[in-house]
């Protein structure tokens, strides 16, 4: 991955939550973990940014076109429609990616932070099984002049200690506290479900429980995504 679409991979929650507050027409609006599930699901589906962005501006258009609005514009569901239309119609006219500034390496001072803070995250929890991936971190850590020159193998490596923490994670939660996350999904999924194919959802699903599990478990998230 050129360092250009290793910046544009990781501006694109920013742009995606910056684009929509100003659609809306107010930055003081905060997405929801169904919003940000979604959002990943897009990104993990390769749909371009400029696609995301495009199909918002449609969504508000037409509904500030309507005589009568009487609900604002809650969830960045609102437009999934929208976004899988103007994606097809990119990938139908061949479209490329908007050029994206060029991106500077990550600081390795701001990467050990980053992963030194999750290693300390994930201990305090004081749980034996999530050892392992602590200590992995830590390794990780120690090696990071290697690590800093290729943040596509680090962004890999920090994805599989994630999908083990879930892993870890789910063994330990209860099935009342696995219900009522899955309530939760449902409940804000529900008004959306008419707009999105059943792949989009399953994604959706798959996502927004997985945050909704780190979350409930004090847990961090290990992607580079999560690095302030």
């Amino acid at each position: 991955m050129s360092e250009k679409a290793w910046s544009s991979y990781f501006n694109y929650f920013t742009e995606v939550e910056e684009h929509f507050q100003r659609a809306r027409g107010t930055s003081l609006f905060l997405l929801s973990p169904l919003d940000w599930a979604l959002i990943e699901s897009w990104k993990n589906s390769n749909i371009p940014l400029e696609a995301v962005l495009r199909g918002i501006d449609i969504a508000f258009e037409k509904w500030r076109a309507k005589r009568s609005r009487v609900q604002m514009v809650n969830s960045l569901a609102f437009c999934a429609q929208p976004v899988m239309l103007e994606a097809q119609r990119m990938a139908d006219a061949g479209t490329d990616r908007r050029q994206e500034p060029e991106a500077q390496p990550f600081p390795t001072d701001d990467l050990r932070r980053f992963i030194e803070g999750n290693v300390t995250a994930i201990r305090s929890r004081g749980v034996a099984e999530f050892e392992p991936v602590a200590a992995s971190l830590e390794q990780i850590a120690s090696d990071l002049a290697e690590f800093a020159k290729d943040p596509e193998k680090l962004e890999q490596m920090l994805t599989i200690l994630e999908q083990k923490l879930i892993a870890l994670a789910r063994s330990r939660q209860s099935d009342e506290q696995a219900l009522e996350i899955r309530i939760g999904l449902d409940s804000q999924l529900r008004p959306y479900r008419s707009k999105m194919t059943a792949p989009q959802i399953a994604m959706l699903e798959a996502q927004f429980l997985e945050r909704a599990l780190l979350e409930s478990a004090g847990l961090p998230r290990l992607s580079l995504f999560y690095m302030s």
